[in-house]
């Protein structure tokens, strides 16, 4: 199975008995409310949605719907019910527990001054410090930029494999090619995932290299999906969301 589908086949027996309160799916992020308050963020890849007027393919509304169903999503070709799917994931997944702990996610991993660092995806308030404790940090967008010297994506199966670190978004669950990405980090010593998508069910990444896992917990629902209906994002979920790290080993 790929990691979408064994997020879905772990998380089928939380979904159990629940319900779908809320969907909101803004062009920043999605979120998911469940029928017990708990909700989930996911990212939402609005530039490659469609141009026609009905963007969501799946019979409406969501809310009422079993969050079993809707957790199924997450398996879809399509990556705005991906999106659902994701964000049902992190309702269900994604809540207080003794092993999660806040804080700086670099205080988490070991990045020695001899390392090359990946940075899949970009995560400009980690650049500096990385470059500070790191030999070298490599960044891999989908589109290269020479402002911060970005690397095409086309380039991580064959740089990715050289680092000692890599540091991989979480909506590369969404589009699919975390499997992909985790394949080429299979000899990197630290592997973090790292976003609002993440899901925070270490049991799907124990066959994996993920040493650990950086997501949010989502603190204030009602203002949270209040931001994503306005197509607020992360600056604007500032202490609306605790950000938690779980290391897997």
């Amino acid at each position: 199975m790929n990691i979408r589908e064994q997020i879905n086949a772990q998380l089928q027996s939380a979904a159990a008995g629940r319900t779908i309160a809320d969907v909101r799916i803004g062009l920043g992020y999605t979120a998911v409310q469940l029928d017990n308050g708990q909700t989930g963020l996911a990212f939402t890849f609005h530039r490659d949605m469609p141009e026609r007027c009905s963007l969501f393919p799946q019979a409406l509304p969501l809310e009422g719907r079993s969050a079993s169903d809707v957790l199924n999503f997450i398996n879809s070709s399509k990556k705005i019910e991906t999106a659902v799917g994701m964000a049902t994931a992190n309702a269900l997944a994604n809540t207080e527990n003794d092993k999660l702990s806040g804080g700086d996610i670099l205080d988490f991993i070991e990045i020695r001054p001899a390392d090359r660092v990946g940075m899949v995806g970009m995560f400009g308030p980690l650049i500096g410090p990385i470059r500070k404790s790191a030999a070298e940090l490599v960044i891999f967008e989908k589109e290269s930029s020479p402002a911060e010297a970005l690397q095409p994506a086309s380039e991580i199966t064959a740089q990715l494999p050289d680092c000692q670190v890599a540091v991989i978004t979480a909506t590369s669950i969404i589009n699919h090619t975390m499997d992909h990405f985790l394949h080429a980090a299979a000899n990197c010593r630290e592997v973090v995932i790292l976003g609002a998508s993440t899901p925070l069910v270490p049991e799907v990444f124990k066959n994996t290299p993920v040493t650990c896992l950086s997501g949010v917990i989502v603190a204030d629902p009602a203002a949270v999906l209040r931001i994503v209906s306005s197509a607020g994002g992360m600056q604007h979920f500032k202490g609306r969301v605790k950000k938690v790290n779980l290391p897997l080993r």
